[in-house]
Formats: C-alpha cells, structure tokens, sequence
C-alpha cells in the first residue's frame, strides 16, 4: 500500500460492499475501526442514493484493543441480524480489522443466527482492490446459495436450447451491474428492453436490484450475460463449470460489439438469425441503422472526427470498447491505451497492440496524467481523475468509466450499451470538442486582440479577453508574463533554459495539443547547441532539426 491523494479503486470491502449495497435483503457486517465507516459517503452522495448502505460496522476504537474485540463482532452480527433480519448475511473485516485477525467469518460461523445463510468474506486487502473485492463476494454469495442445487458429477449439462421442448420462451441472466459502477442501472435497461425486442426475456438482474431467492433463480436460465467481467467473471465461470451455463462474452458497448453481441446470443441459444443481424459485403447489417452514431459521424465536418488524438483510461470494459469504437466507428487515433483493472491487463494489451500501442496498465494517476501529457491527445476519454489532469493540461474530457463523480450519475436515462448507447456516447465523446467551424474561424482570426491567449475557445482559454483594441499590447504582454512564469528563472550560463518574449509569442501560435511536445522538442534543442535564451530564431532552428 502507499500514500496517494487519488485512487482508482479502494479496498475489496468496498467492492463488498458494492455487492451488499447492489441488493435487496442482503447485510454486510464489517469488522472495522471506527474511521473505516467513510464508505458510506461513496453511495449517499456519488450514487444519490436515498439510504445508507446495509452494512453494520463493529467501529472498534483503540480503547477496545486491550480487551476482547472478537466478542464485539458477535455482539454486533448478533444485533445486525436482529434489527434488519436479512434474508443473507456477509460477514468480513477492512484492512485494518485484518491486521487484528479476530476472523468474523469463523466467528459468525459458531452462531445461532436462525438459519440465515452466512457467507464468510477472506478479501486479502494488502494484495487486491475494489473490482476483485466485489467480483468475490458476488462468487461466494452465488456458490454459497447454489450448492444444494449443483448437479452430481456425470450427470449431463442443460442445453441452452431446451427452451424449445419446455415450450417457452428463451432467457438470460444479466450479470455484472452493481452501485458505482459505470451507468449500470440504464444498462440493465437498454438490454432488457433490446433483448425483448428478439423474443429473449430476462431470467435474473445481478446483484443490482436482486435479492438472494433471485440468486437461486440463476440456474433457470438457459445462458447468462457478463455485461460487467470485472464483477461477473469469475461467477460466470463457476457457473459454466458447475451448470454448463453457457456464457456471452461480448459486451455491447457501441455498434459493433452490439451487432456481435446479438449474433452471439442468437448463436448460443440456438437462435435463428434475423435478416437485420446478417453481416453485408460492407461489414455492417441493417440493424446497425437503429442507432444515430454511424450516420452522424459520417455526415459532421470531416476535420471535426477523422484523425482525432484520443487517449483512453479506465477500467478494462469500458477501456477496450471505447478503443474499439474510437478507431472503428468514429474514425479518431488512439494514441494512448491503458487501464487500472490489473486482473484484465491481458485483455488491454491485446487491445493496445492491434492498435499498434503499448497499453499502460497503472493504479498510479500521475504516471496516467504524464503520458496523457507525452501522448498531446485532442481529447480524453478516462475516469474522473482523467478529466481532473485533462483539466490542467488543457485538453477535453469525457468521462467513460469508474470511478466518477455524481455528476456523472444523471438523473435522465444515458445507457453505454445498446443502440442507444452508442447515442449516448456519440453526444458525450464528440460535443467536448472544438466544433470544425469554430476551429476554422479560430485559425483565421487566432491573432487578432479578441483571440489572444486567453479567449482562444474553451480548450486554451486563460484569463479574460482584452475589450478595447488598445488593450492589444497589454494582454500580449499579459500572455507573455503568464507564459515566462511557468520557466524557471536563471542567469545566462547557469544551464537553465529560458524563453524570450518573441519565442513565447511564436510558441503560442502552435495548435495546442502539439505546443507541450514542441516545447519540449525545442528546449531538447537549445541544450544540445548550449543556448541560454529561446527567441523565436531559436524555434524555427529547432522545428527544421526536427523536421522529418
């Protein structure tokens, strides 16, 4: 563990607690100081959510270390399952309370709680995080309930297409969707709604919005969906091992996937295809025109998408879909690929290097913010602490993935998946950019008093525009201070770079998503040739040296 202001995920209870809080009828004991309640605040006020979390805490204090905290977690599942009688009981520790290795689970295992089933969490939280934490506790949670029901060895698999011979018709657990995820709940929504479209019904929704006789539900259906691997991958695969439950991989996050994700499905189910789903000689099928997103960005300003900079970070889901829409449907340039979700790297790389990239996989944010800053992206497409660092360098953001602000929890239905997903994320991903009109006037008109740094557009703009024409010279000079405040000071000869006005003035005319490479190109530059002082000579030497 280390010290850091930001963090992508926290602790694996958290992740159980996303588990416990996605429920209805769940509770979660947590052995855990009392500084370890913060967790509520990630659901009241990111989520919205009218109620705190179904978790009860032991909130041990220093005092309490000298005697025996073990009989507090009895004391307190003890009065959890009193007060909220649930229908299933979590039981784990923080990281803190593992230290202490009073194991609550074994605990809760000695007592007489009615018959409520107990699911004991051991989430190693020196070694794991949130995504793990989460996707565990929904396996134990599964497996738990499920195992009276697991067929004997030998005895044959369901087969997906039995629905026939049952006379129904066919159905799919969707599995995955949780709090604080990514637009889950609208997710749920659109697929529910697509999948009913072609005659699919939806067996069971987990864990959001199930309760735990609804996880005993699973086995009925004749597939399951993992919208969500980072949480359902591994009960998908103890589902496929015990059951024989096939499972659809293909997770639709824009037109494409959402195509292959119902060929898939319909494959799987034994499903005939419909004519809409069949692949033309172009590669797309006639379903596809139920979204906007191919028509509108074939139609906008060329120079408005095609050839875009975009760099992508986020959880490995969303990550891998928006590289894939990116450079497929929307004609931008991936020049930066990464994700946090260490579990999926595989999956990333693999992405990145079709793409021609090396991905970065990293839980520390400014090791993301350096090469977001050494790749000069025109937008970024990352969590909410991409828009942060895309904020001080300048650069567009939308944000793709958890983790997220309530700001990106609307109130309106804004599914990723689906048909109108691909809406959602056409609107997001293209409005934060400079319109192609607006950049046209802007390159026309960038030197004239009104343009001048500080009312360039939204994505250069600094301090407010001069509004008299003989204020010109004072905002030049105004833009200049600005800009030689951030070099260092020096005294020629002391090896120190420094930037003439002229120079600064020259640098300020270059587009701004390449201005942080060439200043750093150029100073490289004067180095090698020992110069003290950049004026704008200095830059146009240095654009020809590096000229290809």
């Amino acid at each position: 563990m280390e010290l850091t202001l930001w963090t992508y995920e926290g602790p694996p209870h958290v992740g159980a607690m996303r588990i416990a809080a996605s429920m209805e009828g769940v509770h979660y004991v947590l052995h855990a100081p009392q500084g370890d309640t913060y967790a509520d605040l990630l659901f009241t006020m990111i989520e919205r959510r009218d109620r705190r979390p179904p978790v009860t805490y032991t909130t041990f204090q220093a005092r309490d270390l000298g005697g025996d905290t073990a009989e507090l977690v009895k004391s307190s599942i003890a009065a959890a399952v009193e007060r909220f009688q649930p229908e299933a009981l979590l039981v784990g520790e923080s990281c803190t309370a593992e230290l202490i290795q009073d194991q609550p689970g074994s605990l809760a295992a000695t007592m007489d709680l009615g018959g409520i089933p107990v699911v004991s969490l051991e989430l190693p939280a020196y070694s794991k995080k949130e995504n793990w934490g989460g996707a565990e506790t929904l396996y134990q949670l599964v497996r738990g309930l499920l195992k009276a029901q697991v067929p004997p060895p030998g005895e044959p698999k369901p087969d997906p297409t039995r629905w026939r011979a049952e006379g129904r018709r066919p159905r799919v657990n969707l599995l995955g969707p949780s709090l604080l995820g990514f637009r889950c709940r609208d997710d749920v929504r659109e697929i529910s709604q697509l999948l009913a479209g072609y005659g699919i019904d939806v067996a069971v929704v987990a864990p959001l919005g199930a309760r735990p006789a609804d996880l005993m539900r699973i086995p009925t259906a004749d597939a399951n969906v993992s919208l969500y691997p980072e949480l359902a991958g591994p009960v998908c695969s103890w589902l496929e091992r015990s059951f024989g439950m096939q499972t659809v991989k293909t997770v639709p996050i824009g037109i494409g996937a959402t195509a292959a994700f119902l060929r898939e499905l319909h494959g799987v189910l034994g499903l005939e295809l419909p004519a809409e789903l069949e692949t033309a000689a172009d590669g797309t099928c006639a379903a596809e025109r139920r979204s906007r997103l191919p028509w509108y960005s074939r139609s906008v300003d060329s120079t408005y998408l095609t050839g875009k900079r975009v760099f992508i970070f986020g959880d490995a889901t969303h990550a891998i879909a928006a590289a894939r829409i990116a450079s497929r449907e929307l004609g931008f340039k991936v020049v930066g690929l990464g994700s946090y979700s260490r579990e999926q790297a595989r999956e990333v790389r693999a992405a990145a290097q079709e793409l021609g990239l090396e991905a970065l996989i990293s839980d520390d944010y400014l090791a993301v913010e350096a090469a977001m800053a050494e790749a000069a992206p025109e937008l970024v497409l990352g969590t909410q602490m991409e828009r942060h660092s895309a904020k001080r360098l300048g650069i567009p953001c939308a944000v793709i993935s958890s983790p997220l602000h309530v700001q990106d929890v609307p109130a309106r239905t804004s599914p990723q998946m689906g048909w109108e997903g691909a809406n959602v994320i056409f609107d997001s991903w293209v409005h934060p950019l400079m319109m192609g009109l607006e950049e046209h006037l802007i390159g026309m008109f960038r030197h004239d008093f009104e343009f001048v740094d500080g009312h360039l557009s939204h994505l250069e703009g600094a301090s407010a525009p001069a509004k008299h024409p003989t204020a010109t010279a004072t905002a030049t000079a105004t833009a200049t201070a600005t800009a030689t405040a951030t070099a260092p000071a020096s005294i020629p000869g002391d090896g120190v770079i420094v930037w003439s006005p002229d120079g600064e003035a020259e640098l300020a005319k270059i587009p701004f998503f390449v201005r942080g490479k060439v200043r750093k190109n150029t100073e490289a530059y004067a180095r090698e040739q020992g110069l003290a002082l950049i004026d704008s000579e200095a830059l146009y030497e240095a654009k020809a040296h590096f000229a290809p």
